[in-house]
């Protein structure tokens, strides 16, 4: 590990691309270790810390033996603490809040695989939670009904898109009106058919005026379409626009950044590509959409 970080340059200042991926081959190599629990943090964040710590001299850094006295004073609370400890507050009902966010990391693996029927009930049940969820009250207020997804329980492929549209919540349906009927075009060029597919939304309710989400909104769903990825277990997964990757990735890096390459969540490899809508806004950036597919099909191993 110190010769990796010696191999850093010597310059105060980073690129955030290059950061970025310094730090995830350093999550790998921390992974391959045997670490568990990595922390989640951003190419700026990182950046600071790097300048404050890594051009330091070694004499400033601790030894094994004060960090890990450190560590474990850390993890010990004080009686202090313990007396300040707040009281217990009475728990929302379940089928008003979404459920709670997963604290794996992206790249964790995903829950044990459910026999098909498990899936299917599993899936009716997180349905039905976000019928009833009213965490956003303007949403709950505003819509027609709630748009949970669609598709194959052991789908191959998840469409990942923003959040249902006018006629999505007429229909309960995701993706079903003009740029749903682009996605289906898109779907079949890629030798699929819909009902082969899953397809979800960041958001379960239409934002008033097809607005953007809200982050808050966003966070309330979190749960939810975790969740169903954690059901589906899909191989591959398609970002529909820029809401959904930088919700999945929990990045702020631009589709044009981000597009052209595999990532990962969880056990899910992760194609960015142009949400339908914007295609259709758009088309000179539909023969960008078409390069993301077929990279998706060479990975598949389809051929048309």
């Amino acid at each position: 590990m110190v010769s990796f970080l010696n191999d850093l340059p010597d310059s105060p200042q980073f690129d955030a691309d290059e950061l970025d991926g310094t730090l995830s081959a350093l999550a790998k190599h921390l992974q391959r270790l045997g670490a568990q629990f990595l922390p989640q943090g951003d190419a700026s964040a990182g950046g600071a810390w790097l300048q404050r710590h890594i051009a330091a001299p070694a004499s400033t850094l601790p030894s094994a033996s004060e960090a890990a006295s450190s560590a474990e004073a850390a993890n010990t609370p004080s009686s202090s603490a313990l007396a300040e400890a707040p009281k217990a507050v009475p728990v929302v009902p379940a089928s008003t809040q979404p459920p709670a966010v997963s604290v794996e990391s992206p790249q964790s693996p995903y829950p044990v695989s459910l026999p098909l029927a498990d899936r299917q009930q599993q899936l009716q049940t997180l349905a039905a939670q976000v019928a009833g969820c009213t965490a956003c009250a303007e949403l709950a207020c505003s819509r027609k009904q709630t748009v949970f997804g669609e598709g194959n329980p052991q789908a191959r492929v998840c469409f990942f898109g923003e959040a249902p549209g006018a006629e999505e919540d007429r229909q309960g349906r995701p993706f079903v009106g003009p740029a749903g009927q682009l996605l289906t075009k898109m779907i079949e060029a890629c030798t699929l058919r819909r009902e082969d597919v899953y397809i979800l939304n960041t958001l379960k309710c239409r934002p008033p005026e097809n607005r953007n989400p809200l982050p808050h909104e966003l966070d309330h769903c979190r749960g939810f379409f975790e969740a169903q990825f954690d059901l589906v277990q899909p191989e591959y997964i398609v970002c529909l626009g820029l809401f959904a990757t930088q919700s999945l990735l929990r990045s702020k890096l631009s589709i044009g950044r981000l597009r052209g390459r595999f990532h990962a969540y969880r056990n899910s490899k992760v194609l960015v590509t142009y949400h339908p809508s914007y295609l259709l806004r758009t088309a000179s950036a539909k023969k960008l959409a078409w390069t993301d597919l077929q990279l998706l099909m060479a990975d598949m191993g389809v051929r048309r």
